[in-house]
């Protein structure tokens, strides 16, 4: 259940409800109609069009109608928009999960929020708009002290970098951590997560740029995964003793590497893939080390809720404040979704900014 409401999305003729269910306070203006990317068909990113008289839904039961002000952009979208992922929404559909803005209206029984509270969430029922429905239970306040674009960065990197580290990876304070590919919303925020709980944090990129925001970010030592003899570089840093844990975010490339770098009772926590390879089972049975899988579609309610726990004190404290990269509108949608599959280095979260 919890995966298909992952993969719920903007449905028009199913969301078209009475508007008695919509509680607005006089002072609150919400228009009738809105700017939308909308997929009529499979394929690359030119299927997402930018329709600008699609109807603003209104919320049921449960729900709050959100006035999207950015969402994040993550690579599972473009799996799920080109039809090669393992669940496929019904067409037409408008993608977006992980969305920041104000309530602006509530459905039957919401006593969780108000209008006009600044929140985020995961759940969002078709992000890339102006407007989108959400289950009030997915929702969470947005700090002052954070943007809606640092809002929307937060959902999927955060929690898929918590899951990770410590739901799955159980990380503890004085471990070395190694986070092949640093520079991205999952990388930055392992960063941030992992030096608030006392890890060493060890992280790698691919341009000169990404490697000075890491060190920027605060990590006790940066690598040039593109240089040759990195590898030599990290085993030097750990005087030879190897890491703990590895956040893995491409692991059809590293994972061999990984499984050499490894201390003893090691982890490599696979976050991401994008391609097949084969590597010898025996490189784990020597020093007794694991492949662990992470995806927040298995992960339960109560792992989300821990999660959000320690990330929002983490943000109450100061020790994190997402990085935001690229930002694109809506009518650069098939620009963006092209540029988060194939850039040469990401540099923070990519985000909408939504009008």
């Amino acid at each position: 259940q919890k995966s298909e409401q992952s993969l719920k999305v903007l449905s028009l003729p199913r969301r078209q409800r009475q508007a008695t269910s919509l509680v607005m306070p006089p002072r609150v203006s919400v228009a009738s109609i809105m700017q939308a990317i909308r997929v009529s068909r499979f394929g690359g990113p030119e299927v997402l069009a930018l329709e600008k008289s699609v109807p603003v839904p209104q919320p049921g039961d449960g729900e709050v109608l959100m006035r999207v002000r950015a969402c994040g952009i993550n690579p599972v979208e473009t799996y799920i928009r080109a039809g090669t992922y393992a669940r496929k929404p019904d067409l037409p559909y408008t993608p977006g999960s992980d969305a920041a803005g104000e309530v602006v209206g509530l459905g039957a029984g919401v006593t969780s929020c108000k209008v006009g509270d600044r929140v985020f969430t995961r759940g969002a029922v078709g992000g890339y708009a102006q407007y989108s429905l959400a289950r009030a239970d997915t929702l969470q306040p947005l700090s002052e002290k954070l943007t809606f674009e640092q809002g929307a960065a937060i959902p999927v990197p955060y929690l898929t970098a918590y899951r990770a580290l410590f739901s799955r990876g159980l990380a503890k304070s004085g471990e070395t951590l190694l986070i092949h590919g640093g520079t991205g919303g999952v990388g930055i925020a392992a960063i941030q997560l992992g030096l608030a709980r006392g890890l060493r944090v060890l992280a790698t990129g691919g341009t000169q740029e990404g490697i000075d925001l890491m060190k920027k970010a605060g990590v006790h030592a940066a690598f040039n995964h593109r240089q040759p003899g990195y590898l030599d570089e990290i085993s030097a840093a750990t005087d030879g003793k190897g890491v703990n844990l590895i956040l893995e975010n491409l692991a059809n490339v590293n994972l061999e590497a990984d499984l050499k770098m490894l201390a003893r009772f090691g982890r490599v926590m696979v976050v991401g893939s994008r391609g097949r390879l084969e590597i010898d089972p025996r490189g784990t049975m020597a020093l007794e080390t694991d492949i662990r899988g992470i995806s927040l579609f298995n992960a339960p309610p109560e792992d989300i809720a821990d999660a959000y726990l320690g990330i929002q004190a983490d943000i109450n404290a100061g020790h994190i404040s997402p990085v935001i990269g690229k930002q694109f509108t809506l009518s650069q949608a098939a620009e963006a979704h092209d540029d988060i599959i194939n850039n040469k280095g990401a540099l923070g979260k990519t985000v909408f900014t939504i009008e």
